[in-house]
């Protein structure tokens, strides 16, 4: 049985779908052009640089989430797939996601679950381990994260959680494979049995480089 772990953003999305829900507010007229731009991409700028502190980031990236009903959230959403997600699910990226069709498949990412979800489910991969943002109990979001992060260690502790979930230990597969473009992304690279650097970041590639693991690009 094969366990097959992808990363999203900049790895099957050739973009980060967080950043970008950031710039789709802000397009809107929903954010603050003035206050909020500079935040966002200062932000990014720190997770490529592998300083992000993620907890930072969570309150600043989960406080819109708790100012608009639920209702107005997942109409955004819609547009927000069509306009910024559909453009940067390629079809190199769909067509691994397909090639691994049969086994247990997950979508692994920081990015927080409201914004992920539907995007896991257009690329048609059965579940989904995210950064969970906490529900007021009405189908809300009080701005402020539930559980663990799912960020560097913390994608690894949410995998083994969700696999336990489903009655699984890591001995129950045979392959576990992941695909990253990430260093923050190492704890789950070290992880997998499979690791797969995938058109990577400076540091990842130096590391895959070295320890002989597969670069792949999907930008061809």
């Amino acid at each position: 049985m094969k366990l097959v772990l992808f990363d999203l953003d900049n790895t099957l999305l050739a973009g980060d779908s967080d950043y970008e829900w950031g710039q789709f507010l802000i397009d809107s007229g929903v954010l603050d052009r003035a206050e909020y731009e500079s935040r966002n991409k200062g932000f990014y700028e720190q997770y490529k640089a592998g300083t992000l502190d993620i907890m930072a980031f969570l309150a600043f990236a989960l406080a819109p989430l708790a100012r608009h009903p639920r209702e107005t959230l997942d109409s955004w959403h819609a547009e927000f797939m069509q306009r910024r997600i559909e453009p940067m699910m390629r079809e190199p990226a769909r067509a691994l996601v397909e090639r691994h069709a049969g086994d247990l498949r997950a979508v692994v990412t920081a990015t927080n679950s409201f914004v992920t979800a539907p995007i896991a489910r257009a690329f048609g991969i059965e579940h989904l381990v995210a950064t969970e943002p906490e529900q007021d109990g009405r189908g809300g979001f009080t701005g402020r994260v539930a559980g663990i992060p799912c960020f560097r260690e913390g994608k690894v502790s949410r995998v083994q959680g969700w696999l336990a979930g489903l009655g699984h230990g890591a001995d129950a597969f045979d392959q576990r494979w992941f695909y990253s473009d990430s260093a923050n992304d190492l704890p789950l690279l070290e992880w997998a049995t499979h690791p797969v650097a995938v058109d990577p970041d400076d540091r990842l590639r130096a590391v895959a480089t070295a320890r002989g693991w597969p670069i792949l690009s999907l930008n061809a």
